[in-house]
């Protein structure tokens, strides 16, 4: 049964009016820089944006932004999974470019031609065997936050099992025991890992605050892709705070995102300026079917979700 959040049905939207003046922002201030892609970007360094959960789900009505999408890779984060086959076999796409990368420098390195990306995609759909090898993306996210792994010098020396470090089971006792705490913090950045990861984390940690009854959220991005990314990852970070707070018994707070390298890059200006241009719609609710959050058992769903169209745009890689 899906119980439902009806905390807004007449509050403004800010949430796309703050976005849309960091839109403004890089557009006139940013600097032109060059990329890993090669794609070149506008960038400016260090900005927030920040949203009362009071004021209704945390998804942007200035173009429609792929919700359902967004749950399955947070599923996949929570679950601990680093290989795009759950992602694949749920629809959700946005990693498959970077173990395509992956491969395909293998096979140039041996000197052989790489399968084509869509026969990569469907060859990880079908077989286990080669997405056990293919589709591992390294210790991404899932593997930091639920089995940080311990130097063989520290093990037996923790209270960690297996010689892992489970840090959303540790999030939620921390916050469970010692609301006051200061220590409530994940980290995806281990420095020990970046080099075998996939792509290294954009957005790094989270930390989480409690206050008069309501846990709040905030995360940090060392990287932030504000035409693409950036909408995503203010919904991920608000679908995990509305988790959190189920899981500990606390009304979600505010969610807070602070921002690095915050840039657009050149192949979506123009897909910005037209979002620029449009009118925000009310904020939806949100309907949570809830059960574990360390197994990610839940479902998820927006009420009321009106938009603009999807602004389709390149996902440089």
């Amino acid at each position: 049964m899906f119980n439902f959040n009806f905390n807004s049905s007449t509050l403004e939207n800010k949430l796309d009016k703050d976005y849309k003046l960091l839109l403004e922002k890089v557009l006139n201030e940013g600097v032109r820089r060059k990329d890993r892609t090669g794609t070149g970007t506008r960038s400016i360094f260090g900005a927030t944006i920040r949203h009362n959960m009071d004021d209704g789900f945390p998804i942007l009505t200035t173009k429609k932004v792929a919700f359902n999408t967004m749950v399955t890779e947070l599923k996949w984060f929570l679950k601990g999974d680093t290989n795009i086959k759950y992602l694949i076999e749920n629809n959700c796409n946005i990693w498959n470019r970077d173990a395509y990368r992956q491969f395909k420098r293998a096979c140039d390195w041996d000197l052989q031609e790489a399968m084509p990306y869509e026969e990569f995609v469907e060859r990880i759909k079908e077989d286990d065997g080669f997405a056990l090898v293919w589709g591992n993306l390294g210790p991404v996210y899932g593997s930091q936050w639920r089995e940080w792994e311990l130097p063989e010098s520290k093990q037996g020396q923790s209270a960690a099992t297996y010689g892992v470090i489970d840090q959303i089971q540790n999030l939620i006792k921390g916050i469970e025991d010692n609301p006051d705490s200061r220590r409530h913090l994940v980290s995806a950045w281990n420095p020990a890992d970046l080099t075998f990861m996939a792509l290294p984390p954009c957005h790094y940690s989270f930390q989480c605050f409690v206050a008069e009854g309501k846990l709040s959220l905030m995360w940090n991005q060392r990287s932030a892709d504000l035409f693409l990314g950036v909408p995503f990852n203010i919904s991920s970070y608000g679908l995990l705070l509305e988790l959190l707070a189920v899981e500990t018994g606390y009304e979600p707070g505010e969610l807070i995102g602070n921002f690095g390298d915050l840039h657009l890059y050149d192949n979506h200006t123009s897909q910005a300026s037209r979002q620029l241009m449009r009118e925000p719609y009310e904020l939806p609710k949100l309907g949570l079917e809830y059960k574990n959050l360390l197994t990610a058992d839940f479902a998820a769903q927006l009420i009321d979700y009106k938009s603009h169209s999807a602004i389709k745009a390149k996902l440089n890689t």
